[in-house]
């Protein structure tokens, strides 16, 4: 079998490679090349890859002949097949020259796609739409930002939390871009003075991707955001959310109860369904009823009854939770309390035998309990239901690739907290290659403040007592802040300082007088 010494965009079919979805490629990864002499359907495979027997399969039937493997180095391979698809597909870039000519011809109803990279409607606006679509899934964004400014339009995108600028389309596109989105999310595209929601469904490479838009008019035109939610993303399990063993031993823990309530907090983008949708999927559902009410519904789950929220027609959070109470569930999951019916509801229904797992927005672990105490919920119902708070936030990974060693400064090993990094020699700083664009990250991981509700904490919680005194009895307690918890996480070289310091916030230190 050769080893091919170095592998370059020259030698690449890449009519062959475009009959193949870029995310089967990148499984193997695998990349058909240019016919060689005594090679008619030569493939090219990384050499330390597990060997993808069914992918090669795949393509010698694509292909219509027996393939020949040629090992080259996995970097390579990579940088070599996004330079493909990257070519093949236009970029956001390559098209303002397209819309800045037909600026005063866009605004108009188009028709509904069906597979992005299959749609035929040359329209400059529509491919537009569309390849920032795409571009956005192969960027791994979470959001699209299309914002209007009195000069510009800016689009960015939200990767790994952080909004990055992709272009600056003319000003004069703003109104058939905003329009044509309307028009994909199901829109009134006349209203322009009131702010709408929508959304859409696209298939793109054969994933199905469900596409949440808000519009909001300002000062300079209407600001939209697309959230992008990848259907066939594998959900994660619970170990492989970041906790340390102590904190996995006090959720399994939790899960198994047979009544009570554990809230998830964090702001809006920290991971809280992805936690709770983890935990769902290690409980007892052969045995046990398990229902969500959600809004919207994020992942499909075997074996659990999932409710969408639907405020239109009546059907909130308190209106289903209630509906769900007569289904005889076991386990229910509510996507949000937000107001003291729900929150009512949701205790009841743990004080008679349910195990309630729910998120809330708030800061930190331990304001939840006030906030469900400003909400209205009676202090003792509070004590008698809790089961464990847990807040939580994503810090960015730093790339395996090309992140850097070096040994840690004074004042870093004391700006997380006292102890967090005592005894590390060393820790990681980002420094940027292709695989992560440029930016020395790559993906996201967890960080958590964990907290199991003791016989103590419930004496507290029933008197009354301040978010001060809570904090100092559960740190009494073995409880880690956010930023001990990062500290593991960047001992490890998993992230950097900045980042926990970037997210978790410093505690306010209370002074007796």
């Amino acid at each position: 079998m050769r080893r091919l010494a170095r592998l370059t965009l020259e030698q690449v079919d890449s009519e062959r490679v475009l009959r193949f979805p870029l995310h089967v490629l990148r499984a193997g990864p695998v990349l058909p090349l240019r016919p060689q002499a005594g090679m008619p359907n030569p493939v090219a495979v990384a050499e330390d890859a597990s060997w993808p027997w069914a992918l090669l399969d795949d393509c010698r039937r694509v292909l219509g002949n027996e393939v020949q493997a040629l090992l080259v180095d996995r970097e390579q391979l990579l940088t070599v097949l996004n330079q493909v698809f990257d070519m093949a597909s236009a970029s956001a870039e390559e098209m303002l020259e397209d819309l800045a000519d037909d600026a005063d011809d866009l605004a108009r109803e188009i028709e509904e796609v069906g597979d992005l990279l299959e749609a035929d409607d040359d329209a400059p606006v529509i491919r537009l739409v569309n390849t920032l679509i795409s571009q956005a899934l192969k960027d791994r964004a979470s959001d699209i930002h299309i914002e209007p400014f009195e000069q510009r339009v800016k689009v960015r995108f939200r990767v790994d939390g952080i909004l990055h600028t992709i272009v600056e389309p003319p000003k004069g596109v703003q109104a058939a871009l905003t329009s044509r989105v309307k028009v994909m999310a199901g829109m009134d595209i006349a209203e322009k003075r009131q702010p709408q929601d929508g959304r859409f469904r696209v298939k793109i490479a054969g994933r199905d991707v469900d596409v949440r838009v808000s519009v909001l008019p300002t000062a300079h035109g209407e600001r939209v955001v697309m959230r992008l939610l990848d259907k066939g993303a594998r959900m994660l399990t619970l170990p492989e959310l970041g906790m340390s063993k102590q904190q996995l031993s006090l959720l399994r823990r939790v899960i198994r109860a047979p009544h009570g309530i554990a809230l998830v907090t964090g702001p809006t983008g920290s991971g809280k369904s992805t936690t709770l949708y983890a935990a769902l999927m290690e409980v007892d559902r052969a045995n046990r009823n398990v229902m969500t009410i959600e809004d919207p519904i994020e992942y499909q789950l075997e074996g659990v009854g999932q409710m969408q929220v639907q405020p239109k027609i009546g059907v909130d959070f308190a209106a289903g939770l209630r509906s769900i109470l007569r289904q005889d569930p076991d386990i229910i999951m509510i996507g949000e309390i937000r107001d003291l019916e729900t929150a009512e509801i949701a205790v009841q229904a743990s004080l008679t035998g349910h195990l309630v797992m729910a998120t809330l927005h708030t800061n930190d672990a331990l304001s939840s309990i006030v906030r469900l105490r400003d909400m209205g919920v009676e202090p003792y119902l509070i004590a008698s239901s809790l089961l464990l708070v847990q807040a939580q936030r994503l810090v960015r990974r730093l790339c395996p690739h090309c992140k850097r060693a070096r040994p840690p400064r004074a004042d870093e090993i004391d700006a997380l907290e006292a102890g967090a990094l005592a005894g590390v020699t060393q820790i990681f700083e980002p420094v940027g290659c292709a695989r992560c664009m440029h930016t020395g990250f790559l993906g996201r991981i967890a960080i958590y403040e964990m907290s199991m509700i003791s016989e103590r904490m419930r004496d507290l919680i029933h008197a009354g007592e301040g978010l001060p005194g809570l904090r100092a009895l559960a740190a009494k307690e073995g409880m880690r802040s956010l930023r001990a918890d990062g500290a593991r996480h960047v001992a490890e070289g998993i992230t950097t300082i900045d980042e926990v310091l970037r997210v978790a916030r410093e505690e306010a230190v209370v002074v007796e007088a």
